[in-house]
């Protein structure tokens, strides 16, 4: 693996709420609150810091906070979220953090399948999970907010 995984802590939940996307994904952009930085280290919500030399370089999830109210998560799978620095982003990496992140999702859940669930005008991101071998199975409209998403999945 090219990248360290260690569970959120406060330090690393503050600065990804610092990172700024630009347009159109701005929709990844959060704030700095108590709450929020609060769901990132609750073991419960399993969010990870992603490490480069000790330097964060991105976050994942996985189970229920890598979902999107509106999607059918009913069959067995292991959800994962994935977010990436944004000066990190678009430098054809993709597949570099996908490949370690699911390495290291299948050395501590052991799924029997992955899925994840994208924006659908996110084109970047779904290239990248296409070519890690992920299918689109489902697509919808978020329950909050009416944007469209796209479920994939791949077998282990």
């Amino acid at each position: 693996m090219h990248f360290c995984f260690e569970p959120m802590n406060a330090a690393e939940a503050e600065k990804l709420t610092c990172w700024h996307y630009q347009p159109p994904y701005q929709m990844y952009n959060t704030t700095s609150d108590e709450t929020l930085i609060g769901s990132f280290v609750d073991p419960e919500n399993a969010y990870y810091s992603i490490l480069d030399n000790g330097k964060l370089v991105g976050f994942c999830c996985f189970g229920k906070e890598a979902q999107v109210p509106g999607g059918d998560y009913t069959k067995d799978s292991l959800d994962i979220g994935l977010g990436v620095r944004p000066d990190l982003t678009g430098q054809g990496r993709g597949q570099m953090y996908i490949a370690d992140v699911l390495n290291f999702a299948r050395s501590k859940f052991y799924p029997t399948l992955f899925r994840i669930t994208v924006a659908a005008f996110n084109e970047r991101a779904l290239k990248a999970w296409k070519k890690a071998g992920f299918q689109q199975v489902q697509s919808f409209q978020a329950l909050d907010d009416k944007e469209l998403f796209i479920i994939l999945v791949r077998h282990i």
